[in-house]
């Protein structure tokens, strides 16, 4: 399933914002499973723990050392004078941080806070989906879609909206993300925005109020078809994980689904606690989840189920190369005790595990003090030994490694399966990936969809939507080749005859956004998705397999 281009405002940034000096005395977190909800450098995944004991050196002597090195460099050094205290202070915690491993992580004042929202289901914002798209050489960032009952919504603000100015300050050619951080913002503080409504180029100022915006991480969960039940639980896994998986099982299982498929996809991972809570749903009591192992006693648990009815419909799970940390333990869980059939691309290769630390000055870290193993004793961590941050973030791997053995384990059923590079699916699939010539049509399909639907008498309603309502005919199709001929010049009508399939789609994929919202667009896509087109043919083999697996339990 392709979602290109539209960031939600919701998406947890680390950018380089000013924190307090370092704090006098760290605060451990001992109760909290927690992580970011992000994956790229300068970011952390955590899976769960407690600390470590932080406090063997005294923290005032550390942080008088820092100061004082701080200082020398603010004295002396020819650009001193443009540092502030606290980016010298956050540039030496990240470097320490990073020559031991690439999850651990500082966090100032603005990242600490928007982790800590991520945790609780929510962020504070307007609860807008924005996206940036280029048009004659100019990058602007659009409104996509807004959120029923946000402070967008209220304001009024439509799909293909375009954001002109916020607070007086310009935002035309700047990238969607500079743009969210403007719209960004304490709760019940006032933003001043101008844009550019999309049905008459006019310019309206609309003052909105921030609030907290419900992010849920499963944006989604309903009926593919007669009997089969789809759960997309791709954004990470947070307090609510539990409580929203539970409900829309009992909801999916109420419109008669037989069978699911767990799409876990794109999830960075979060509060392991909360994963363990999904996997144990179809495990039974007593079988093993998890074991954890770190340097000091308190950090070694074992996570085991203690559910007493567990489901027991045929499971297939949908992964890829962004499944991480406690997503990797769901899947890695099911998969060891071959309770489900795993589909996609290898997954993301997290198994360390970051106890939080909450530091004074509302600022905070993540460190790393331990591993966790899935049921088979396997390790879930890919090797950083010998990467660099960018290389590792990226997937790659030193050339002497491509090949080597990895940690060979066994299932319940006596499969084999591989530790130490990420969770391996029983069956390997490739997603969906983009040719030069598709990714260069994004940016005219949205914008003739945003003339289309701006039009008086807009073809797709909000109040008449449904999927099998959204049809692009051959004529809508003639349309757009006019228009992307003209607006790409580099575009021919050749790629656009060998791409009509696509258009299609995706003009759909941007109706269904306009009329009803991410989550209608996001099942046009996966109509035509090919992973959940073989996911539907493997449940035969996923209930067969749950079979055995009871049986071998019962020798």
């Amino acid at each position: 399933m392709l979602k290109l281009r539209h960031i939600p405002s919701a998406v947890l940034l680390t950018g380089a914002l000013a924190c307090a000096a370092l704090p006098q005395q760290p605060k451990t977190l001992l109760n909290d499973v927690v992580e970011p909800f992000a994956i790229r450098p300068g970011s952390s995944f955590a899976a769960s723990g407690a600390a470590a004991d932080v406090n063997s050196r005294r923290p005032s002597k550390i942080a008088a050392d820092i100061l004082e090195a701080e200082r020398i460099i603010r004295e002396n050094s020819v650009d001193g004078k443009r540092v502030g205290a606290s980016d010298l202070t956050k540039k030496a915690l990240e470097g320490a941080l990073r020559t031991l491993d690439p999850h651990s992580s500082y966090f100032d004042q603005a990242e600490w806070r928007e982790l800590l929202d991520e945790e609780q289901s929510g962020y504070t914002g307007i609860g807008a989906t924005i996206g940036a798209y280029e048009q004659n050489g100019v990058t602007d960032t659009y409104v996509l879609a807004t959120f029923p009952g946000s402070p967008a919504a209220r304001a009024g603000l439509r799909f293909g909206d375009r954001v002109v100015s916020i607070d007086g300050t310009n935002m035309s050619g700047k990238e969607d993300e500079t743009v969210r951080d403007h719209i960004r913002g304490a709760v019940g503080t006032a933003i001043r925005m101008v844009v550019e409504r999309a049905a008459t180029r006019r310019y309206e100022s609309v003052e909105i109020r921030r609030g907290r915006v419900p992010q849920p991480s499963i944006p989604d969960a309903y009926i593919l078809r007669p009997g089969v039940g789809y759960i997309e639980l791709s954004e990470g896994f947070n307090y609510t994980t539990g409580e929203e998986f539970d409900t829309a099982m009992r909801e999916l299982k109420r419109q008669g689904m037989r069978a699911l498929i767990l799409d876990l996809r794109e999830n960075p991972g979060g509060i392991v606690d909360q994963a363990v809570h999904v996997a144990e749903r179809f495990l039974p009591a007593g079988t093993l989840i998890l074991t954890q192992r770190g340097r000091a006693r308190i950090d070694n648990r074992v996570w085991q189920s203690v559910n007493t009815s567990p489901e027991t419909m045929p499971l297939v799970v949908l992964v890829n190369e962004n499944t991480a940390s406690a997503s990797e333990i769901v899947a890695g869980a099911l998969q060891d005790n071959d309770r489900a059939l795993l589909v996609g691309g290898k997954t993301f290769g997290k198994g360390l595990v970051q106890s939080v630390i909450d530091l004074p000055g509302q600022t905070g870290l993540t460190l790393t003090t331990a591993r966790y193993l899935t049921p088979s004793g396997r390790s879930i961590q890919r090797d950083y030994s010998k990467l660099d941050l960018t290389d590792y973030y990226n997937h790659k791997s030193v050339v002497s490694d491509i090949d080597r053995p990895y940690f060979e384990a066994r299932t319940i059923t006596n499969r084999r399966v591989y530790g130490g590079d990420g969770i391996q699916p029983d069956v390997p699939l490739p997603g969906d990936k983009l040719t030069q010539t598709q990714s260069r049509l994004l940016d005219p399909i949205f914008f003739f969809a945003r003339e289309v639907q701006s039009a008086k008498g807009a073809i797709f309603q909000p109040a008449v939507f449904g999927l099998s309502t959204v049809k692009v005919d051959d004529k809508l199709i003639e349309n757009f080749d006019s228009f992307a001929l003209k607006d790409l010049p580099t575009i021919s009508a050749k790629d656009l005859d060998e791409n009509k399939d696509f258009i299609r789609t995706r003009l759909k994929y941007e109706f269904a956004m306009a009329a009803a919202g991410s989550n209608a667009a996001d099942q046009v896509l996966i109509q035509d998705d090919p992973q959940i087109a073989k996911a539907m043919t493997l449940f035969p083999q996923a209930a067969e397999l749950a079979r055995l697996a009871q049986s071998a339990k019962k020798k």
